[in-house]
């Protein structure tokens, strides 16, 4: 850690982290804080990953994000944030900012280091290597770098099935078909937007000095609905509050009807992980977005 950081650890205290990762809290020498996380053995470029969206994110001007310390294999570290509780209030604010950030191009679909992939959990997300930056390329390349080899995962490891396996591979035949125009699964064309990719309510880290932040972040070049949809699909504080001052700066319109397509590709990471008890939910959503 003195490696890392140029200060000698003074305490370090394990604190919730996620399932994957072991996390800390570190006080350093210096009178700093960090938090680190480590994950031995991680994989290739697994926090190289983590720290670039981060970086990318940050640079949108937009949402706050821990300030990355360092970064090297297998541990991250990153400034420290003093947990909070959820209140309306910071809700309503990462609600504006994440309008904010939607509003921020990207510069292609996909991830902002093509040669490397972004990470949903410990799922690799790759990249095409000239990726397509074009409103109308998105419904395909969602089908072929997203969910499909989600998709063959889950089905080699058990975790999707007969009807609901059909199911999805049916709307990646609509999304290669879609002329992305509007009148397709997808919906209206949209450019590709800065996106954090796997915004759970678990990556939302409230504080206590009133400004939520952004963590674990999988940021791509992506649709907004990829946010929304995941914030909805397993809940989040004041969620309602969140979404009202969202449409407040950056509406959305139709937005519902297309969640089940953005909530798919997650759906799917969870059948890869923890079997075909998501399974149905994932053939659930791809028969609700085909409509």
């Amino acid at each position: 850690m003195a490696a890392l950081t140029g200060a000698s650890v003074e305490e370090m205290r394990p604190v919730g982290g996620g399932d994957i990762c072991d996390a800390y809290r570190v006080a350093l020498s210096d009178g700093r804080t960090v938090f680190a996380k480590t994950l031995r053995p991680a994989p290739e470029g697994f926090f190289a990953a983590e720290a670039t969206g981060l970086e990318l994110l940050a640079s949108s001007g937009t949402v706050a994000v821990p300030e990355v310390s360092a970064v090297e294999e297998d541990v991250l570290v990153l400034e420290w944030v003093e947990p909070g509780r959820a209140d309306a209030a910071q809700a309503e604010r990462l609600g504006r900012e994440l309008a904010a950030l939607h509003a921020t191009p990207a510069r292609a679909w996909g991830n902002p280091d093509p040669s490397r992939p972004a990470y949903l959990g410990s799922v690799p997300l790759p990249s095409p290597a000239d990726p397509p930056a074009a409103p109308e390329d998105w419904p395909a390349f969602h089908a072929e770098w997203r969910l499909l080899p989600l998709l063959r995962r889950a089905v080699d490891g058990g975790g999707i099935a007969g009807r609901d396996a059909r199911d999805v591979e049916r709307l990646c035949e609509e999304l290669y078909a879609d002329p992305g125009d509007g009148t397709g699964v997808s919906g209206p064309p949209l450019p590709p937007a800065v996106v954090h990719g796997d915004l759970w309510s678990g990556n939302v880290l409230w504080s206590a000095d009133g400004r939520a932040r952004l963590i674990d972040p999988a940021a791509q070049g992506g649709r907004p609905e990829t946010d929304l949809g995941m914030l909805e699909l397993f809940g989040c504080p004041h969620l309602e509050r969140l979404l009202a001052a969202y449409e407040e700066v950056g509406p959305l319109p139709g937005l519902r009807a297309r969640l089940p397509l953005h909530q798919l590709q997650h759906l799917l990471v969870h059948a890869v992980l923890f079997g075909s008890g998501y399974g149905a939910r994932c053939g659930a959503a791809a028969r609700a977005a085909l409509g």
